[in-house]
């Protein structure tokens, strides 16, 4: 007999009472460390749900907890990133939902994650050009390259340490490009008419503890010492770069 807990799928009530408090700790963990809480998230969504699923839903519980986050942490967002970036972002969904990249998924991977560990401790490469350009080249980049590999956060996060003078504006500002890519990426692959109105109950209750958890990771996050949350999320972004290049040995059947 077919689990289901108000008409989510293959959702048992336990199921649906863990996937709903899980936001709390993610959402918390991603302001104090400037990044890994998505992935986290995702990561517990793909031991209930398949691939099909766990992209539009992840995708929609982060909008909503980014977007929460932006609304709690607006005034520490550095608004002459967004429009740029939006920009940037939308051209890199409608481009990446068309193109065929002739580079493996692993490639990508490898690409990437040295890449991302390079930005990381060399923070100056962050900031060359102009602000304004740098970000609408970080939104079509990021979105695009979105659509193949799982890494838009990651990506992001060291440009945007780079240019936020306060652990409060990185976190703030992360939000509210992480929410842009969202949006676009959504948009472009048409999820927005797929029917997800089933899993609707669920998203609701993940976006709401993720707000709770903005407000637990805002206040932690106050509290930091400025110091500590560079070194925090420089190992955090290092780790998931790391992650990156063992996926890509591990594809391309190096071990």
């Amino acid at each position: 007999m077919e689990t289901s807990f108000l008409g989510v799928p293959d959702v048992s009530m336990l199921t649906f009472a863990a996937l709903t408090l899980a936001p709390v700790g993610t959402a918390a963990l991603g302001i104090v460390t400037g990044s890994a809480g998505g992935l986290l998230l995702l990561s517990l969504l793909s031991l209930v749900f398949p691939p099909a699923v766990l992209i539009p839903v992840h995708t929609v519980v982060q909008m909503g907890a980014g977007a929460t986050r932006v609304a709690i942490m607006w005034s520490w967002v550095m608004r002459w990133t967004v429009l740029p970036f939006l920009v940037g972002s939308v051209l890199g969904a409608a481009l990446g939902a068309q193109v065929f990249v002739s580079l493996s998924t692993a490639t990508l991977q490898a690409i990437l994650g040295g890449f991302i560990i390079v930005m990381t401790w060399m923070p100056g490469l962050t900031r060359m050009g102009g602000d304004r350009n740098r970000f609408a080249a970080i939104g079509f980049g990021a979105t695009f390259l979105g659509m193949f590999v799982s890494a838009t956060g990651t990506l992001i996060a060291p440009f945007v340490a780079g240019s936020s003078p306060d652990r409060r504006n990185h976190a703030a500002t992360f939000a509210a490009l992480m929410t842009i890519v969202h949006t676009a990426k959504l948009a472009a692959f048409g999820l927005l008419g797929v029917a997800l109105h089933a899993y609707l109950p669920l998203m609701l209750a993940m976006i709401a503890s993720a707000t709770l958890g903005n407000w637990i990771g805002s206040r932690l996050l106050s509290r930091m010492p400025e110091k500590g949350f560079r070194v925090v999320f420089q190992v955090v972004v290092t780790a998931l770069a790391l992650r990156l290049l063992w996926r890509a040995a591990r594809d391309s059947g190096l071990f």
